[in-house]
């Protein structure tokens, strides 16, 4: 499971920092796996309204976004935001991040496709201010409730902080490990005790992906989901996302990558292979299963369908199983 923290505060190991680490140690202490991207320090170019997005579901600016933020941010289980008020709102590099979510927003709403784990990742928001005022935060609360929709994560509360303006006060405050300790409990909680699953082929470009895909979506509360390939492609097949595509499934944005660093990440308790014999890897102590499926790789888009479909019966079928 993976735990990503959203950074927003340029300045460094500030309060905000402070506050986004003791909520990230807390999940890791559960079990997440984690990740921070310091905004400040990633190359984001700021949305220039082009509309590409709207009509191709694809932003056109080439940087981190791009290469490795939009990846992330499907990826995730639990997004973490966390940032100081900067005129009722976040800081420039935070808000050019969520203004470029814009294109996951499009892929949803313009052209209609599901993220497959959409249904079950959460959100968190950290915030902190330097005054009293009782509307600190609700020009806060509007930008982030709409990212987390944009990029499909369900917010689920907040731990909001004022009067916090000088190195330390952070640290200081009385209650905030209480707080942390809380809440991050809270948020993790509905995904501890998944069965961790793993779908493997060669490329890891196509029936794991497909196979990965459906198991999120129908059944994200019940499976942690990862997939890898023994020789992985250096990207995901552009059939596969079309013939997903028309379940209303979104592929975008995934990566192939390798059994080893699948399985370096996540212990998986099952591991089901495509079809591919002795390519794939079998671990010591662990369930395999193989689907024994035939390799859809430069097969017309009927036969893609095809695979899709069984693929989609046999996830119904594990799903049932459990």
């Amino acid at each position: 499971m993976l735990a990503l923290g959203l950074q927003g505060s340029p300045r460094k190991n500030g309060n905000t920092s402070y506050l986004l680490s003791a909520f990230m140690n807390e999940l890791e202490k559960s079990g997440a796996q984690i990740k921070v991207i310091k905004a400040d320090e990633k190359k984001i170019m700021p949305c220039i309204e082009c509309s590409v997005c709207e009509k191709e579901g694809f932003c056109p600016l080439d940087d981190d976004m791009n290469s490795e933020i939009y990846p992330l941010l499907r990826r995730a289980d639990i997004i973490v935001a966390a940032t100081p008020i900067f005129f009722y709102s976040v800081p420039a590099q935070l808000k050019a991040l969520i203004d470029r979510s814009q294109a996951l927003w499009a892929r949803k709403y313009s052209l209609k496709l599901n993220d497959p784990n959409r249904k079950w990742r959460r959100g968190f928001l950290l915030s902190l201010g330097a005054t009293k005022g009782k509307n600190l935060f609700n020009g806060l609360h509007l930008t982030i409730k709409y990212f987390f929709d944009a990029i499909g994560a369900s917010l689920e509360g907040s731990l909001t902080y004022r009067q916090i303006e000088n190195s330390g006060d952070m640290k200081k405050h009385p209650s905030v490990l209480n707080d942390v300790k809380e809440k991050a409990n809270q948020l993790i909680t509905p995904f501890l005790g998944r069965k961790k699953i793993m779908f493997a082929c060669r490329e890891n470009a196509c029936r794991s992906q497909i196979a990965g895909a459906f198991a999120q979506h129908l059944a994200g509360d019940k499976f942690e989901v990862i997939s890898g390939g023994s020789s992985p492609a250096k990207m995901i097949n552009p059939l596969m996302v079309e013939a997903m595509s028309e379940k209303g499934l979104d592929m975008a944005f995934r990566k192939p990558e390798s059994i080893k660093k699948a399985v370096a990440e996540v212990k998986p308790d099952i591991v089901i292979t495509m079809g591919c014999g002795e390519e794939c890897a079998f671990m010591s102590g662990v369930k395999t299963e193989n689907w024994n499926l035939p390799d859809p790789t430069g097969k017309p888009i009927d036969f893609m369908r095809n695979i899709r479909d069984e693929i989609e019966n046999r996830v119904v079928g594990l799903i049932k199983n459990f």
